[in-house]
C-alpha cells in the first residue's frame, strides 16, 4: 500500500535538513547510479548524465526506471531477487529502510518489555504487503526478522509469494497471508463509517465500501508479534493520488486509495489494536500527512494506549511520519515511598546533529506533553515549557497515591493552582543540550518523575539515536 505527497520545506542556511536514519546504508552515501549502470546493463538505459560528465540521474516519473532501480538496489546491496508487474506500487529502498530501522529502535528500547511468551526471533506483521513485499524482504535480509505479510488482491498475493520464493535464503522467514479469507465484521464497517465521517464532507453511503479485515481475524488466535507495520493508502481517490507530477503514479486502487484516505485506514488499525492489545508489543503505521498525526495520536490515546511515539522519515525532499503505540505498561514505573520526591530532574542530549538544537528539542517536548492531554505554555525566548495538569488530572494523581506529604482530604481542598512543572532546555555547547525539569506542585512528585522519565526516553530515541 502507499502513495504520498511531497512536502515543502522552508529553511534558512542555518537550519540543516533532517537526515535519514543513521543506520540506513544510504544515509552517508546516496546510490551511485553511474556505477550501478556499469555493473547492471539492464539499468543503464534509465540513467542520464548531463553534458560535460555531470551527475548521473534517474527519471523518477518513469515507472520502469524506478522499478529497475529498486530491483538493482535490492540485489546489489541486500542480495534480494525482486520484481513486480506493471501497475503495482514501486517502493523506494532508502525510504522503506528508514521505517525498518525505526522499528528496530523501538524494539531495542527498554521502554516496553517483550511479551513474555514471544520467541527469540523478532516477528512482524506487514499490513498490505503488496506485490513488492518490500518490508518483509528488507526486515528479513537486514535483521533476520520473520514476517507475516497480508494482502487482499490476487496479483499482490501472487507476486509477493513469487518474491519470497525467489529468495530461498529468506523464504523460511516470510509467510504471505490472504486477508480476504476472513469475513468482514460489522464492527470494522462501523469504525470505517465513523472514520470517513471525520475525514470527508460527502455522505457516508457514497464513499464507504467494504474494507477487508486489517488485523482482527487475520491475526490467528494465540499468535504473538513484536510489531505490526503499514504503508497505508494515503489518498481518498486515485484522482487525488495522481496530482503529484514529480513521481510515477504507479499503484493499484487498493494500494493508493480508500474512503477517508489514510486517516480512516489508520483509524481502523487503531480500533483493531484495542482488540489485540496483548498480541503485539508495538503497533505502527506510516503517515503521509503531518496534519493527520495529531488526530491519530489522540485516537491511539483514546483506545487506551500506554505509550505513543512519533518520528519523521526523510528521503530527499519527501517526508513521511511514523506513528507507534503500545498497550503494554512501560517498564519504568514510579516507585512510591514515604520519602519526599525530588523537585529537580535533568538529563543530557549529546552528539546532536546540526539543526537539532534547543528549539527543535523544545517543540518535541511540547508535542510529548500535548499527546498526553496536558496543557502546555511554551516560551520560545527562555526555551521553557510550563506544563499544567487539569484539576481532574491532579485529583486523579493524588488519589492514585501521588500525595507524599499529607492525607487525601487535606490535598483535595488545597489543589495547586498554576503550572504543575516546568521543562527548560539549555545549550551547554554545540551538539549538547541539558534538559531540566522543575516540580512546581509538590503533590505530583510521582507523576512528575514518571513523565520526566518518559520524556527522557522519547527525546533520546528521537534525537540521540539519529545522531549515532
Amino acid at each position: 500500500m502507499g502513495g504520498g505527497r511531497k512536502r515543502r520545506r522552508q529553511r534558512d542556511c542555518s537550519d540543516a535538513p533532517p537526515t535519514m536514519h543513521p543506520r540506513n546504508r544510504y544515509a552517508s552515501s546516496a546510490p551511485d547510479f553511474a556505477a550501478l549502470a556499469a555493473l547492471y546493463p539492464s539499468f543503464e538505459p534509465f540513467v542520464s548524465v548531463s553534458a560535460g560528465g555531470g551527475r548521473a540521474t534517474v527519471d523518477f516519473t518513469d515507472f520502469a526506471a524506478t522499478r529497475e532501480l529498486t530491483r538493482v538496489l535490492l540485489l546489489h546491496d541486500h542480495g534480494v531477487n525482486w520484481w513486480i508487474p506493471d501497475g503495482q506500487l514501486c517502493p523506494t529502498v532508502p525510504n522503506r529502510s528508514n521505517y525498518i530501522h525505526w522499528i528496530e529502535d523501538l524494539l531495542s528500547s527498554d521502554l516496553i518489555p517483550r511479551i513474555s511468551n514471544s520467541s527469540e526471533t523478532v516477528r512482524g506483521f506487514d499490513i498490505g504487503t503488496g506485490a513488492n513485499c518490500i518490508y518483509p524482504l528488507l526486515g528479513a535480509s537486514l535483521l533476520g526478522w520473520s514476517f507475516v505479510g497480508s494482502d487482499v488482491t490476487d496479483v499482490a498475493l501472487e507476486w509477493a509469494k513469487k518474491n519470497v520464493e525467489s529468495n530461498q535464503h529468506l523464504a523460511g522467514l516470510i509467510e504471505i497471508r490472504n486477508a480476504n479469507e476472513v469475513p468482514c465484521s460489522s464492527k470494522s464497517e462501523t469504525v470505517a463509517e465513523e472514520a470517513v465521517r471525520e475525514s470527508t464532507s460527502e455522505p457516508v453511503e457514497n464513499v464507504v465500501r467494504s474494507i477487508p479485515p486489517i488485523l482482527v481475524g487475520v491475526v490467528k488466535d494465540s499468535e504473538i508479534f513484536d510489531f505490526c507495520m503499514c504503508n497505508p493508502p494515503f489518498f481518498e481517490s486515485m484522482e487525488e493520488a495522481g496530482l503529484n507530477p514529480k513521481t510515477s503514479c504507479a499503484g493499484t486502487a487498493e494500494e493508493m486509495a480508500c474512503p477517508g484516505g489514510e486517516q480512516a485506514f489508520i483509524t481502523l488499525i487503531i480500533e483493531d489494536s484495542a482488540s489485540l492489545k496483548n498480541s503485539f508489543r508495538w503497533f505502527t503505521s506510516m503517515v503521509g500527512r503531518k496534519a493527520n498525526l495529531k488526530l491519530l495520536v489522540s485516537k491511539a490515546r483514546a483506545v487506551g494506549a500506554s505509550v505513543v511515539k512519533t518520528t519523521e522519515f526523510v528521503q530527499g525532499q519527501t517526508a513521511r511520519w511514523g506513528l507507534a503505540w503500545s498497550f503494554i505498561a512501560p517498564r519504568k514505573m514510579v516507585v512510591r515511598s514515604s520519602i519526599p520526591g525530588k523537585v529537580h530532574y535533568s538529563f543530557m542530549l549529546q552528539g546532536l546533529h546540526r539543526g537539532n538544537g534547543a528549539f527543535q528539542v523544545l517543540k518535541s517536548a511540547e508535542a510529548f506533553f500535548c499527546a498526553s492531554n496536558l496543557s502546555c505554555k511554551t516560551d520560545s525566548l527562555s526555551f521553557s515549557i510550563d506544563v499544567t495538569l487539569s484539576d481532574e488530572q491532579t485529583e486523579a494523581a493524588i488519589l492514585d497515591g501521588d500525595d507524599l506529604s499529607g492525607s487525601i482530604e487535606d490535598n483535595s481542598t488545597k489543589l495547586h493552582t498554576g503550572a504543575s512543572f516546568r521543562i527548560s532546555v539549555f545549550e551547554q555547547m554545540p551538539g549538547t543540550l541539558l534538559i531540566r525539569g522543575s516540580l512546581l506542585n509538590k503533590s505530583l512528585s510521582g507523576t512528575f518523575s514518571s513523565l520526566f522519565s518518559q520524556l527522557e526516553e522519547t527525546l533520546k530515541l528521537e534525537f540521540v539515536s539519529k545522531a549515532r
